[in-house]
């Protein structure tokens, strides 16, 4: 055969490719469940995942469950009882899907884990997330450049710092605290960070539901008993909602611009970017939710067309019963230096929208 023709078979075959997968998705339907409305990323997750999947020819039903846990077991049912074809579950508290997922297994339903590890189950077929660990790690090396510990170690300086972790229910949230320890811990021990609240494990920094008003108040109150003499240099949390919160507290204890702290998050949403371009914020965790909707939706095709999707984690998700195959996206830390290039030249936010 000449390189014409070929070129014309290579041609033919992937077109017949595209429309085999377009007719093997039409009519199928994907359920998505998401946590909550309340915070922005979880809004970008749904509408992309949702966007991408019916570009693919799938029909979909994304519901969100306002951090609600019986809202979340009812709404997992339901989508078992129409018989979906397949689940993406970012879950609110994974142990008490287990039984509903159970359910979706011997309904023949695959479910694909969001974000969130689901625990406890052999229903889970893969996994797609961002390196959890990873962010811990990228946060922690962000306070230690930015304030140079090793610097201050040789010299015998110290900076105070206090902690703001996430929800002891998510799998993820520990996966975090450990990534932040790993790089900060040695500097805890040797007093170059002083945390002078003591609140430095995990159970004693963790914020049920990852709750905005929680984080606040807990720095309200570490402000008060621990501050009132000295001030607060660093607040590493994880997560925007939580700098929101730290930054109220902040303000009513009457930090300015002269002795505002460094303020850690993750998420980049709008409002954690604005607040970084004004100075209110240090940095934040761009998470492209976009790549990680691609990977979810290429995982969803896998287990319908019974196919192997794109895996770089085979080890360390075991949910209690078994190793999730797991795609990790990579984390990247946004601050005033690197906002624009990231997120505006990366049109994952316009100019208009970052405005003041």
């Amino acid at each position: 055969m000449n390189k014409k023709l070929i070129g014309v078979a290579a041609v033919a075959a992937l077109a017949s490719m595209a429309l085999s997968t377009a007719a093997f998705a039409e009519g199928e339907t994907v359920g998505i469940l998401m946590p909550t409305q309340s915070s922005e990323r979880w809004i970008n997750d749904g509408a992309n995942m949702k966007a991408q999947l019916e570009e693919k020819g799938y029909n979909v039903e994304l519901q969100y469950a306002e951090d609600d846990t019986a809202t979340q077991v009812s709404q997992l049912e339901n989508y078992v009882g129409k018989g979906v074809d397949c689940l993406v579950i970012a879950a609110i508290d994974s142990d008490v899907l287990v039984n509903a997922e159970a359910q979706a297994k011997e309904a023949g339903i695959p479910i694909i884990a969001y974000d969130r590890l689901l625990m406890n189950t052999d229903a889970v077929s893969y996994y797609a997330t961002f390196d959890n660990k990873g962010v811990g790690t990228v946060i922690g090396n962000y306070i230690k450049e930015k304030k140079d510990l090793e610097a201050a170690r040789a010299a015998g300086e110290s900076y105070t710092i206090e902690f703001f972790m996430g929800s002891p229910d998510d799998n993820n949230a520990l996966f975090l605290y450990n990534g932040i320890m790993e790089v900060l811990q040695e500097y805890l021990d040797d007093g170059t960070l002083v945390c002078k609240s003591g609140r430095t494990s995990f159970e004693d920094t963790c914020i049920l539901r990852w709750d905005q008003q929680t984080a606040q108040s807990n720095c309200e109150n570490i402000l008060t008993a621990k501050y009132a003499d000295v001030d607060l240099d660093i607040a590493c949390t994880a997560f925007d909602g939580f700098a929101y919160g730290v930054k109220a507290a902040l303000q009513g204890a009457g930090y300015t611009e002269e002795n505002w702290p460094l303020i850690t998050g993750q998420d980049a949403e709008v409002m954690a970017t604005k607040n970084i371009i004004n100075g209110s914020q240090t940095m934040s965790i761009y998470k492209d939710t976009r790549l990680l909707a691609e990977k979810a939706v290429t995982m969803v095709d896998a287990v319908l067309q019974g196919s192997e999707p794109e895996i770089n984690d085979t080890e360390q998700y075991n949910n209690g019963v078994i190793t999730v195959p797991t795609y990790m996206c990579t984390p990247v830390a946004v601050d005033a230096s690197n906002y624009e290039e990231l997120l505006i030249e990366g049109e994952y936010y316009t100019e208009e929208q970052l405005a003041q």
